[in-house]
C-alpha cells in the first residue's frame, strides 16, 4: 500500500500546488495551463488523443522489441568476442552522441515517410541502454559457475544458457526499463520530423502552432503515464522471467 498511497499523495500535492500556482499567481493559460484545464483537454480532445496515442505506442512497442533483439545480439556478440568488443563497442557508445533532432529528418528522406523511420529512431535511442545492461549482466556470472561447467566439459553454448544467459536477464530488463523512458522521447521526436502527419509528438507540435498548451500538457501526461505502465509491465515480466533476481532486489530493499 506504501508503493501506491505515498507516490499518490505526492502527486496530489503537486497537482495543488500547481493549481494555486496558476490560478493565485496569476499566470496566464496560454503561457502554462493550470491542471484542471489539462483535465478538460484530456476529456474534450480524448478521440483525437487516443488516436494519436495508438500510432505512438505501436511505434514505441515495435521501436523496443528491435532494440532488444538488436541490443541482445549484440551485446552477446561483444560478450563472446574480445576482437567485436574492440571494434563494435566504441561506435556503440558514439550512436548515442548524434542529436536526434538532426538524424530524424535525415531518416525520413533515406527510408520515406512511413513507420520505418520512427522505429529506427526509436531503436537507436533504446537499444544502447540493452546493450549496457545485457554486458553488465553477462559480466556478472559467477566464476565458479563457469569453472564448475568447464570441469563437466560442457559447451560454450551449453555454458551460455545455462549459466551466462540467466545471470544476464536481470540486465536485460534493467536496460528496457530504461529504454522504456527514452524510447517514448525518441518517438516523439521522430514524429516532429517533416513529413509527419500523425502521433503525439505531432499533436504537440501542432497545439504549439495553434496556441493550445492545455492539449500540449496533456500529451505530456498522457506519454508520462504510458512511459510508467510500460515499466510496470517490464517489472512484471521480471518477475515472472528472473524471479531469483527480483527476490535479491526485494530483500535488499527490506
Amino acid at each position: 500500500m506504501k508503493r501506491i498511497v505515498l507516490p499518490v499523495l505526492l502527486l496530489l500535492v503537486l497537482v495543488g500546488a500547481w493549481e494555486l500556482y496558476v490560478d493565485l499567481g496569476g499566470v496566464d493559460s496560454l503561457v502554462w495551463p493550470s491542471p484542471h484545464q489539462v483535465a478538460k483537454s484530456l476529456w474534450v480532445d480524448r478521440g483525437l488523443l487516443w488516436h494519436s496515442f495508438l500510432i505512438t505506442s505501436r511505434e514505441v512497442v515495435l521501436g523496443i522489441l528491435a532494440a532488444a533483439l538488436a541490443g541482445f545480439a549484440l551485446a552477446v556478440a561483444i560478450h563472446l568476442s574480445q576482437t567485436t568488443r574492440r571494434a563494435v563497442y566504441p561506435l556503440v557508445i558514439a550512436s548515442q552522441a548524434v542529436p536526434v533532432p538532426i538524424m530524424a529528418p535525415l531518416l525520413v528522406f533515406w527510408l520515406g515517410f512511413g513507420i520505418l523511420p520512427k522505429l529506427v529512431v526509436v531503436a537507436i535511442v533504446s537499444f544502447f541502454a540493452i546493450v549496457v545492461g545485457t554486458l553488465d549482466g553477462l559480466a556478472t556470472v559467477d566464476p565458479q559457475l563457469l569453472k564448475l561447467m568447464r570441469t563437466l566439459d560442457a559447451t560454450r553454448l551449453r555454458t551460455f544458457r545455462h549459466v551466462e544467459l540467466p545471470a544476464a536477464l536481470p540486465g536485460v530488463f534493467t536496460g528496457a526499463k530504461i529504454a522504456v523512458a527514452v524510447s517514448v522521447i525518441g518517438a516523439v521526436l521522430a514524429e516532429q520530423a517533416p513529413g509527419s502527419s500523425g502521433g503525439l509528438g505531432f499533436q504537440i507540435e501542432l497545439s504549439q502552432n495553434q496556441l493550445l498548451p492545455a492539449r500540449g500538457v496533456a500529451i505530456v501526461v498522457i506519454l508520462s503515464v504510458a512511459a510508467v505502465a510500460l515499466f510496470g509491465l517490464l517489472s512484471l515480466a521480471e518477475r515472472f522471467f528472473a524471479p531469483w533476481a527480483y527476490q535479491v532486489k526485494g530483500e535488499r530493499s527490506r
